[in-house]
């Protein structure tokens, strides 16, 4: 049995507060990597494309607002 199957099977058994509060420590982890590959990725550029993007539909007159207001 792998490490993953073994907690896999300890958070079937456990208790539902329990099981909450390893919900919300998993949610802060996922958030946390997100964060840092989303910093990566901007300082290595890969995210130049949506300021260009951007810029481009500024110039043509078709840059909405964000949030989009009603």
């Amino acid at each position: 049995m792998s490490t993953v199957e073994e907690i896999e099977n300890a958070i079937e058994n456990l208790k539902e507060d329990e099981f909450l509060r390893l919900a919300k420590w998993l949610e802060a982890k996922v958030a946390a990597a997100w964060d840092r590959r989303m910093s990566q990725d901007s300082k290595g550029g890969k995210l130049d494309f949506l300021f260009d993007e951007a810029g481009n539909d500024k110039t043509a007159g078709e840059l909405k607002p964000w949030p989009a207001t009603q």
